[in-house]
């Protein structure tokens, strides 16, 4: 005799957090658009519904200020940022935990990645809990990264193991190039037993020296030592060669030329364990605006490039070659920044820009979807990581960001959450605005209170 399915059904909670209703709802694992009302109880996302009967039936058993009208808007699973800099411990006056994660959460994410580049650098048990201790309470959820060497010297393992066991979610000696290829080997060794990526700055050391931006037509004319992308490039190939010879996986951050997007995009065919990230900065900035501008906000590492490497980039973004796209939120101090070229510090603030810069430059352009962007920023950045989170499952943590898509705006740094403002986007007038941000049921940012 053949038994029968039996049908189970869902039990529906007494009553709802909250219910999002009449927006546009982007699911990034189907890569669909439906109006739709998203239900959340306990902090989990119930449903995404269609039915209206059952729409109206769970708005009866909400409090009428927890019902949100997202009419006319996007609602999509909580943005996620896998690299940015928090600065705490050691340089508070630039950003610390609760800061950043207000600014965070008014650019739409609810999850971010912190960086070890901090004093003293997340090398170790003490620091990964303090970090995870100060963001207990923050506006997102924050997720920590481990350095990969002990300082972040390069010299001498850091220890994985612990570091995993105390949270991290990957390890990096960002900033900083791995430039011993033995020492490499290690740590892709252990990524592969811990199951965690390895971050990877890719810039071979030697190659660019003490350059501070690109090596280029631009450079030369204005007489500033370069950074060649051929620097980025080896540094790709090597880490490409020794992912394959270990089986561990590396991610490549903030990509910035044709011939690291060259070469990713044949490893990936050749199937090898790596994935990549790219930020607005290189897919929407030249270096000849260092000539024309001279705005210490201009200099990154990697420094922006040339037209044809932004064009590249963006192919790779069109093309999935790049999986994500992230900020490398960098905060520096006014103070910092206001020197000569050659004597400030790299970097650029980038949470609370990026949706707008990815809406105008990217969608608004035609190169991407809604759909395509948001999954670069919501499921792809969860799984490089492994975390449970990114989309609109029944169960996950009811994490959404809402946004006025065709809202026009000009950038204002003097009204960013951060505690820093070095960014070369100021006065830039930018298509889409994030309305609200959600974290497990929450909303922790509301546009314009």
């Amino acid at each position: 005799m053949t038994a029968k399915a039996v049908k189970t059904k869902v039990s529906q909670p007494e009553s709802y957090d909250l219910v999002v209703t009449g927006g546009d709802v982007i699911d990034p694992i189907l890569g669909t658009i439906q109006n739709a009302a998203i239900l959340i109880a306990d902090g989990k996302f119930v449903s995404v519904e269609t039915d209206k009967k059952k729409i109206n039936a769970a708005i009866k058993k909400t409090d009428k200020a927890n019902v949100i009208d997202a009419s006319g808007k996007l609602v999509t699973p909580g943005l996620i940022d896998l690299h940015v800099h928090l600065r705490e411990p050691g340089r508070e006056d630039e950003e610390t935990v609760m800061s950043g994660a207000a600014a965070a959460a008014a650019g739409g994410f609810t999850t971010i990645c912190c960086m070890p580049n901090t004093s003293p650098a997340i090398d170790d048990q003490e620091t990964v809990r303090f970090v995870l201790s100060e963001a207990a309470l923050a506006d997102c959820r924050v997720l920590v990264v481990g350095a990969a060497t002990k300082r972040r010297a390069g010299e001498e393992l850091a220890d994985i193991g612990d570091l995993v066991k105390a949270g991290v979610v990957a390890v990096s000696d960002d900033g900083d190039y791995i430039q011993n290829p033995d020492l490499m080997r290690r740590v892709l060794e252990y990524s592969r037993m811990f199951d965690i990526p390895i971050m990877q700055h890719a810039e071979d050391k030697y190659l660019v020296g003490d350059g501070v931006m690109n090596e280029s037509f631009a450079s030369a004319k204005l007489g500033v030592r370069g950074r060649p992308a051929v620097a980025e490039e080896i540094a790709v190939l090597r880490d490409i060669k020794l992912a394959s010879f270990t089986g561990g996986k590396v991610h490549i951050q903030h990509v910035s030329g044709v011939g690291s997007v060259e070469a990713i995009r044949r490893a990936k065919a050749e199937g090898v364990n790596i994935t990549a990230e790219a930020c607005p900065h290189h897919f929407t900035l030249t270096d000849d605006l260092i000539d024309k501008e001279f705005d210490t906000n201009l200099r990154v590492n990697p420094p922006i490039r040339t037209q044809a490497d932004v064009d590249a980039v963006i192919a790779g973004i069109v093309d999935g070659t790049i999986d994500c796209i992230a900020t490398d939120h960098a905060p520096h101090s006014a103070e910092e920044k206001e020197v000569e070229f050659d004597q400030a510090p790299p970097g650029m603030v980038g949470l609370e820009t990026v949706l707008g810069l990815v809406k105008t430059y990217l969608i608004d352009k035609g190169f991407i979807t809604w759909q395509e962007a948001i999954s670069k920023m919501t499921v792809n950045p969860a799984r490089i990581i492994k975390q449970d989170l990114g989309d609109l499952q029944t169960g996950r943590s009811a994490d959404l960001t809402i946004i006025d898509p065709d809202r026009e705006w000009t950038v204002d740094p003097s009204k960013f959450k951060s505690l820093s403002r070095n960014t070369p986007f100021g006065g830039w007038k930018l298509s889409g605005r994030v309305e609200m941000t959600i974290l497990k049921g929450k909303v922790r940012y509301s546009e314009g209170e």
